[in-house]
């Protein structure tokens, strides 16, 4: 075994991690960390989902329901930035049960809100957790996948995000008008039980522990899984390749903003802004542009919404399929054109009807739900282990800009009266500046994690 003064070294850890066959143990640690998504995206949707409500009870004015959907994602801003730096430190499986409990904990405190400001501090509270699980957890499934088929691995984990916030829409289409928008955030504490549950069925990353200098706990983590798939293959394992190559980054935050990295950092950067700013734009008011401005009842509302997460998963799953073929600057630029053209078709027919709204909102989603799975994908790819985290995390805080000023911006617009055209064409505007950085996208496709950082 290849040593670095003394100790395995990082390369001959990723060849035995990427020699090893598709097994029950992958199946397993990506339906654990799947379900921790799972639960994040549903508990991200629940503001849009009790927003209608929450308007006629509360007597919310625009600003109001607009700081209660935008001060979760604030929280998520600030959870993505000590996340990253958590992940790094303290490894990505503890940070990600950590952010699930203080999720699940949050939850359960929206749910006995008496008032706008106590629902919207505890929505921030959530939002910390929720911010900083999905790029930590992403960056886990990363560093186990072999470089081959890594895409299809991380891009069918990614499924679950959106498979979460279309049962969060089903869910509230049922609960919200039976049992009332508490209900919602009642069921959203359930992911404290997955928190309590992950630390001692997720082996840590061998990568991660490795860069921190704890060489016979990566050996021991190694040697775990390796028995598990050898014993769910019932094959000898396959020797490894040749030794990788080391990386070269001392896990500097710095490191982030020079040489190569900069480039990286500030083309990940803007992809993550246009799209989560594109997807918030429309996710967080459709339910409410559907009652207020075309007058339908609440369940069809929601029930368009549920159109467009299900579309939106359809496109996850699409990109899924063919990212590890075609590549991955192809796939986001292919995909950030399609935005534009459904958002500029919705804003030159003039957005007449709930109904035309839903099925080209639903086109967009079709398209912005793979840029968004991508970008999991894509953002710690791009990274050493040493700042992997923080690097995912990074490119976490600027979809939490988008995530913010998206919704501001369309609540700025309605609320002063603007049409819905107008709308959706600053959208599709904002969409094609991202198809424009994606083209400077680095290409990672087929490459190890270790070749694309040394």
């Amino acid at each position: 075994m290849t040593t670095v003064a003394g100790k395995p070294a990082l390369g001959s850890i990723a060849a035995r991690l990427e020699r090893l066959p598709h097994s029950r143990w992958h199946v397993k640690v990506r339906f654990l960390i799947g379900a921790v998504t799972f639960f994040e995206a549903f508990d991200q949707l629940l503001a849009a989902s009790a927003l209608p409500v929450l308007m006629k009870e509360w007597h919310l004015t625009t600003g109001q329901a607009t700081f209660a959907v935008t001060s979760a994602s604030i929280g998520m801003l600030l959870g993505a930035l000590a996340a990253g730096w958590m992940g790094d430190q303290i490894g990505r499986v503890r940070t990600v049960a950590l952010g699930v409990a203080v999720t699940g904990l949050a939850s359960l405190a929206v749910a006995f809100s008496g008032n706008i400001e106590t629902f919207s501090l505890f929505r921030f509270v959530q939002g910390l957790g929720i911010g900083g699980v999905v790029p930590v957890a992403a960056t886990y499934i990363n560093e186990i996948a072999r470089s081959d088929k890594r895409g299809r691995f991380v891009l069918l984990y990614e499924m679950i995000f959106p498979a979460g916030l279309a049962v969060a829409t089903l869910v509230a289409v049922w609960v919200v008008p039976n049992f009332g928008w508490r209900a919602m955030f009642v069921v959203g504490t359930v992911p404290v039980l997955i928190a309590a549950l992950l630390p001692r069925h997720v082996t840590e990353s061998p990568r991660w522990l490795l860069s921190r200098g704890r060489t016979e706990e990566a050996e021991e983590a190694l040697a775990r899984i390796e028995a598990e798939v050898a014993q769910a293959t019932a094959e000898p394992l396959p020797a490894p390749a040749a030794t990788l190559p080391e990386e070269t980054s001392q896990g500097r935050l710095s490191d982030l903003f020079r040489g190569r990295y900069l480039r990286r950092t500030a083309v990940l950067s803007g992809l993550w802004f246009v799209a989560y700013y594109v997807n918030h734009g429309i996710s967080t008011w459709l339910p409410s542009l559907y009652t207020k401005q075309f007058g339908l009842d609440l369940t069809t509302a929601l029930v368009y919404t549920l159109l467009s997460n299900v579309t939106g998963l359809l496109g996850t799953l699409v990109v899924a399929l063919v990212i590890d073929r075609i590549g991955r600057r192809p796939a986001l630029v292919g995909a950030l054109v399609g935005t534009v053209l459904s958002l500029g078709v919705l804003a030159l027919a003039g957005a007449t009807s709930g109904g035309q709204v839903a099925v080209f909102a639903s086109c967009t989603t079709f398209f912005l739900y793979a840029i968004n799975a991508g970008l999991y994908l894509y953002s710690p790819e791009l990274y050493p282990t040493f700042n992997r985290a923080k690097g995912a995390a990074f490119g976490g805080l600027w979809n939490r800009f988008g995530v913010i000023l998206g919704p501001v911006t369309v609540g700025a617009i309605i609320g002063a009266g603007g049409s819905l055209a107008v709308v959706f064409a600053q959208l599709a505007v904002v969409a094609a500046v991202g198809a424009v950085i994606a083209w400077f996208a680095v290409e990672t496709k087929g490459r190890t994690l270790e070749e694309l950082n040394a």
